[in-house]
């Protein structure tokens, strides 16, 4: 059985929300069982109603509850033990869960994450990952919004730990990576970024193939299995991307029932359109990956409906299934036990 802890009280719409995507989550996987933690009177009733979740879920009581507008150090000082956010990251660090979902306020949630379960050894701060529709099919960016101006060796961990995540969930052998910048000459961009190439290109990893710089519109191409940059560029693209999709979907939307001509073609091309709608659907990102901690956390986004959460407890449900945990520590040993003779490599050229 795999066994997710879900902080109920999360998000914009709490239980109302979580609990009925849980049930939809259920349904479709058979072998998930769900660790429920929230205040038991808005808990209660609603998983009253839901007799199938009742079944597969077992439910604690905490008497705090994260608001969506509290500093993380509030929540922190406020949270910290007996917190639904809390308890149920807890969960994972104790062995009671695999993964803990959350749609909560992201800043408390990464910061109780970062305290509780502690980051990987040999990685400084971990990364929000998303899966992006891409027109070859799915990619990995990362980071979209945990670390705010990442140098080098950061950027570096972060194309390691998103290369993990595609060979596992992907089932790619040698994912391919790519340093997001302006444009995809060597000599342009910012230090950092450069830098990070260089390292990487130095590495030579067997688990990745680094393709060097990729631009703003190779996200969507799908150029490469996972695009790698800080936290501002990575959070900026991502908000640019949900906008868009939901600025195409309501040109379609006025155009199809603009005239009676209009409303007859897209009754024969409605299966065409209903295609297009599910490519464009902002809920496929739904669901960002805390990576580098010793744990599995998922960000759900705060507005989310039914189905979106439910997309973020499956994706936690398949990170575990998949083995990420174990394929990124191995990645991570590879690359930190070369270090020194990379080191060392760099000083005999100088």
């Amino acid at each position: 059985m795999i066994r997710i802890s879900i902080d109920a009280m999360g998000g914009d719409h709490g239980p109302e929300v979580v609990l009925p995507s849980l049930l939809r989550v259920a349904e479709r996987r058979p072998d998930a069982r769900f660790v429920i933690f929230g205040r038991e009177e808005a808990v209660r009733p609603v998983l009253d109603r839901l007799p199938r979740l009742r079944e597969v879920s077992d439910f604690v009581h905490c008497d705090v509850a994260v608001r969506m507008d509290d500093k993380p150090s509030q929540a922190l000082r406020q949270g910290r033990w007996k917190s639904s956010m809390w308890k149920a990251i807890e969960a994972v660090k104790t062995g009671d869960a695999d993964a803990c979902i959350s749609a909560g306020n992201t800043g408390a949630l990464m910061a109780m994450s970062k305290f509780c379960l502690r980051t990987m050894a040999d990685i400084e701060r971990p990364a929000i990952a998303a899966i992006w529709p891409t027109i070859r099919g799915e990619s990995i960016v990362l980071d979209v919004g945990a670390t705010i101006g990442a140098d080098a060796q950061q950027l570096v961990d972060f194309a390691i730990l998103g290369a993990a995540m595609a060979n596992a969930l992907f089932d790619i052998e040698r994912p391919t990576v790519g340093l997001l910048n302006v444009g995809v000459e060597e000599i342009k961009g910012q230090e950092e970024v450069k830098e990070a190439g260089r390292m990487l290109r130095e590495a030579a990893l067997e688990t990745i193939d680094y393709r060097g710089f990729v631009e703003g519109d190779d996200i969507g191409k799908g150029t490469v299995d996972v695009v790698v940059t800080e936290g501002f560029s990575g959070n900026i693209a991502l908000k640019a991307a949900e906008g868009t999709a939901r600025q195409i979907a309501e040109y379609l939307r006025a155009a199809m029932s603009r005239t009676l001509m209009a409303r007859i073609g897209y009754l024969f091309a409605r299966g065409a359109f209903q295609r297009l709608r599910e490519k464009m659907d902002v809920r496929k990102i739904n669901g960002g990956v805390f990576l580098g901690l010793k744990g599995i956390v998922i960000k759900s986004h705060g507005a989310a409906d039914e189905e979106g959460f439910a997309a973020a407890v499956e994706l936690g449900y398949e990170m575990i299934r998949s083995g990420v945990f174990d394929k990124t520590r191995a990645t991570l040993d590879l690359y930190h036990a070369r270090r020194p003779m990379l080191a060392v490599g760099a000083v005999s050229d100088a």
